[in-house]
């Protein structure tokens, strides 16, 4: 009798790893957890699950996991994904989204891994024209961009050096239920439902103009997760997420109509951000026929009613700010 396949899930007791943790077992594969609980938390993991507190950057103990497990697949998540902080962070960001992925590659070639799937973002096209695709020259404008795009280069190098196989997936802007909406630094629907709760006015930086395609995690997690089946997407790059653009400002507005409450908007200084972020997702179409099932109202509707179950949560401030200078308002 063939023994079930096993996959890593880095990050999964946080928001897209617990979700993806979760499809993976309902596809039937035994799913081991690597998580330090930095942002994640214990009751987003699935039941099913074994689970192992550690770090990525722990290279004996990622080591270890991969030898004791026979890991067949990675889902690499584990990573902060503050593309605005990472600037003021570079060191920390390096370390963990970096650093922490070459740990994890290492282990994969070492212990024949079947596929790597690395969810990596659209922050690696920078200021590109509209709207970004998978041919484009990537030139992140941040350091946690910048980041992801080292680790994409490292698949492909990995993959040509050794024969590892990978599937690289850029989400961009995913909300929904088990987002870490205490954290202040990312995440603007999350950071808005917990302003919201706390009474407090939300916080918009710049004129609330930008534009980003909020993705519903329920129409990502499942193709991410089923990725590892479809051999023709072995080692390519997928853009995916939604279609429909909105402004922040729209956003803020939608986020009050389904938590029932209103409040001042506090317009702050703009940061140094891309303006207008969105991509085309004919590549995943055709290789997945990826379409999304959810709109962006049923997405925030049903993450609304999980956050209200939710006492608010207060953010945590980043305990080690390593550049401190142009560092925006509200973060200081």
């Amino acid at each position: 009798m063939n023994r079930m396949e096993t996959c890593i899930v880095t990050g999964g007791a946080g928001f897209m790893g617990s979700h993806i943790a979760r499809d993976l077992l309902k596809l039937g594969y035994k799913v081991v957890v690597l998580d330090d609980l930095s942002g994640g938390f214990v009751d987003n993991l699935p039941k099913g699950i074994k689970f192992i507190k550690g770090s990525v950057t722990d290279k004996e103990l990622v080591d270890k996991i991969f030898k004791e497990n026979h890991i067949d697949y990675v889902f690499h998540l584990a990573a902060y994904a503050a593309e605005n902080l990472s600037h003021f962070i570079k060191r920390f960001n390096y370390n963990i989204n970096l650093i922490g992925s070459v740990n994890q590659i290492n282990a994969a070639i070492n212990n024949n891994v079947k596929c790597f799937v690395f969810t990596s973002s659209i922050a690696v096209y920078g200021k590109n024209q509209l709207p970004m695709h998978e041919a484009m020259m990537p030139m992140p404008e941040d350091s946690y961009g910048i980041s992801k795009l080292a680790v994409e280069l490292e698949l492909k190098i990995s993959h040509e050096m050794f024969g590892l196989n990978y599937i690289i997936f850029r989400p961009h802007n995913v909300f929904g239920e088990h987002q870490n909406i205490g954290d202040k630094y990312r995440n603007v629907i999350g950071i808005f439902m917990n302003q919201l709760m706390q009474g407090k006015p939300l916080t918009i930086f710049g004129d609330g103009e930008q534009t980003r395609a909020f993705s519903y995690i329920r129409d990502i997690s499942p193709i991410i997760a089923k990725s590892i089946q479809v051999k023709k997407a072995y080692n390519e790059i997928f853009n995916i997420g939604a279609e429909e653009t909105c402004t922040v400002n729209k956003i803020a507005k939608e986020v009050m109509k389904v938590m029932g409450k209103t409040a001042k908007i506090r317009y702050l200084k703009a940061r140094k951000e891309v303006k207008h972020a969105y991509s085309t997702h004919k590549k995943i179409k055709k290789f997945f026929g990826y379409e999304n099932k959810y709109t962006l109202q049923d997405g925030l509707i049903n993450m609304a009613e999980w956050a209200k179950k939710f006492e608010a949560r207060k953010s945590k401030e980043f305990s080690d700010i390593e550049v401190k200078k142009n560092l925006p308002e509200g973060w200081c």
